[in-house]
This record gives C-alpha cells, structure tokens and sequence, in this order.
C-alpha cells in the first residue's frame, strides 16, 4: 500500500536537521519500499504493508534512534489526503481564497470533544480555522508567519500531535502519491 508520512517540525530554523537523501536511506534500510521524499519539511511517500499505526511509530523510533531527537510523525494514505483535499471548507465557501494561504493541519487523533470546545472557543481574527475530525483547515488573510493562530496552539488545547501542510504541498503530496499506484 502507498503511504505518506508527514514529519513534525523538522528542518525549521536549523532545528532537528535530517538530510532528505539519509531520510529515505534509513527508511529503505529499515524495510520500506520505494521512499520519495518531497521539499525538505518532512513528507516521505513509501509503500508498506504495515498499518499507519504502527508506521507512524516506527517511523519516529528509527528518527529518534539515528538522530537522538524526537520527531512526530503522521502516516496517512493517498485517501486519507484527497478526502482532506475534498473537504475543504474555505474553498466550498464560494468566497475567493488565495490558496497560498490556505494550510490543512493534519492531527494525531479526533480530539475529545472537551478540548475541541476549547479551541472553538478561541479567536484569532482575521485567521480562521475549522475543525473537522482530525483536521484543522486554516486560512491566513495576512500570511502564516505573521499569525498568532499556530500549531503549537492547537496541539497545546487539542491535546494532540499535529503537523501542517500548505494547500500546495497537500495537493502535490495526493499527486506523487497517487503516481504511484500506477507506477
């Protein structure tokens, strides 16, 4: 099956550097098939007969084994990507977005509904999100960097991990990895 790990907060201002060449060398080396990586923030596209589970764990136990840091890591499916795509909330909106601006944050698990409360409850204008299940959609009017709205936020009320991904590193993600399948 084709997967697509999504790797939390590496490469980030010099910050748990790893090298995408050593990523898929230790990947392959470790039994995953066919490894490609995309940009240098952390997205590996594999095949495994294994399930997300267990390869999002394994995946941060070999990180943290080779490079003595800890990376969360978040293994998805070519589906999994294109329902996130597919629901979209901002474009479904009909209002004209600059999809530049447009960022999916992908979570560990659906967050309890106490913690979810919480997050809803807080208000970053002009930033908005949407919190589905395990996905948070978000849109920066004024950019990303400039936001108060970040993910450390909605892992600190959320009580789980995250990671983001802008809608054009998303979309390119469901691409390669759907590719795949028929290579």
């Amino acid at each position: 099956m084709i997967y697509i790990a999504l790797l939390r907060g590496i490469n980030v201002s010099g910050h748990k550097k790893i090298l995408m060449a050593d990523l898929r060398k230790l990947l392959l080396e470790k039994g995953l098939k066919n490894v490609q990586t995309y940009i240098q923030s952390g997205n590996v596209i594999f095949e495994s007969n294994k399930d997300t589970e267990s390869l999002s764990k394994d995946i941060s136990t070999y990180i943290y084994n080779e490079y003595k840091f800890e990376v969360p890591v978040l293994v998805k499916t070519a589906a999994e990507l294109k329902v996130a795509i597919n629901n979209n909330p901002f474009l479904k909106e009909g209002i004209d977005k600059n999809i530049k601006k447009l960022y999916v944050t992908f979570l560990s698990e659906t967050p309890k509904k106490e913690n979810a409360k919480v997050l809803l409850g807080l208000n970053y204008s002009p930033d908005k999100f949407v919190l589905q299940d395990n996905l948070i959609y978000s849109y920066f009017p004024n950019g990303v960097g400039r936001s108060k709205m970040t993910i450390n936020i909605f892992e600190n009320k959320l009580k789980v991990y995250a990671t983001s991904r802008n809608w054009n590193t998303l979309n390119k993600l469901f691409i390669l990895s759907s590719l795949k399948k028929h290579n």
